[in-house]
């Protein structure tokens, strides 16, 4: 094997990163090396790389990319050829990611995938499907016949947390987006309305979410927060539970405590970063399972890594069409 790689190196932040050519690392204890075949641009990359995140600002220069799908090269526990999806710190800790030909995993970040779910599907499905079924279970603990209103449906998370809530059991999903398309294609991946969250009115958006809804909401999946937060929580029913998964339409949020108090609503926080591999490993093999059946999918597009500046900027333009980078 050749001592360096082609990568995507991120050398300062709030900019793309750089294809360059970058060393291979060498594997410690506990460690795989694995040759990545695809890896996706997620928001919480562009965050990390941003230098703005609540993780703090990550040492320069660095490889970014929280997850990806590839073959095991080396390693103390797992096969050599295994096919694994896997997740990993770049950008939150010291070290690199997976947007290079090869990255180093802890061995326990790794899932063996099955032979039915192709490599592009399961990078897109990955940490964004994870956090929407353990919103919707974990955190949101979904109750069968519940009704849930999914925020940001157009987005991966949102995307996917519109065709598990269907999935587990909800009695009635509506999705709110400010992306017509993106609302289109949630009513056609399950959801029994669309709300759509464009203008800056709460009174109007909660007016347009309590027309969607068919008796009370108990549930919504957030992961804007803002202003749509804000309409949806003015809609929630009596001890209805909101769980926020991110802040794409605003940092901040205000909600009144009068109703929060009279209604015993229940504002949740969730991150990935507080599961463990086994929880991820779980929530992922129930969603693939979902996925080989055709029951759970994401709009994604396959880029060559050596396109990684001009797919970081379109992925940050846009989320609703998850862009996965492979590596020749």
């Amino acid at each position: 094997m050749s001592a360096e790689m082609q990568a995507a190196v991120l050398r300062q932040h709030a900019t793309p990163p750089e294809y360059l050519q970058w060393s291979i690392p060498e594997r410690g204890k506990g460690q795989a090396l694995v040759r990545v075949l695809a890896a996706p641009i997620s928001p919480l990359d562009l965050l990390c790389a941003s230098g703005t995140s609540y993780f703090g600002s990550p040492k320069l220069p660095y490889i970014p990319g929280t997850q990806g799908v590839g073959i095991v090269m080396e390693a103390d526990v797992l096969a050599p050829g295994q096919r694994v999806w896997f997740s990993c710190d770049a950008g939150m800790k010291p070290g690199d990611g997976s947007m290079a030909q090869y990255c180093l995993i802890e061995e326990a970040s790794a899932l063996a995938l099955p032979a039915e779910i192709e490599n592009a599907l399961a990078a897109a499905l990955g940490l964004s499907a994870i956090a929407a079924w353990m919103a919707l279970t974990w955190r949101g603990r979904l109750q069968p016949g519940e009704q849930v209103l999914v925020l940001g449906a157009s987005g991966a998370v949102g995307q996917v947390a519109v065709q598990a809530a269907r999935l587990l059991g909800a009695g009635r999903v509506i999705a709110a987006s400010r992306d017509k398309d993106g609302r289109a294609l949630a009513l056609s991946r399950g959801a029994d309305a669309a709300v759509d969250l464009s203008g800056d009115s709460v009174d109007e958006i909660s007016r347009r979410i309590a027309a969607a809804c068919d008796g009370p909401l108990h549930l919504v999946i957030d992961p804007v927060w803002g202003l749509p937060a804000e309409a949806a929580a003015r809609v929630l029913a009596p001890e209805g539970r909101l769980v926020n998964i991110g802040s794409a339409a605003g940092a901040s949020a205000r909600f009144e405590s009068a109703i929060v108090r009279s209604r015993l609503h229940a504002i949740l926080g969730y991150t990935n970063n507080a599961l463990t591999h086994e929880q991820k490993a779980q929530a992922l093999t129930q969603i693939l399972a979902h996925a080989a059946a055709g029951r759970c999918t994401v709009e994604k597009e396959m880029v060559p890594l050596e396109q990684v500046a001009e797919a970081w900027d379109r992925q940050a333009a846009s989320a609703r069409r998850k862009l996965i980078l492979v590596p020749k």
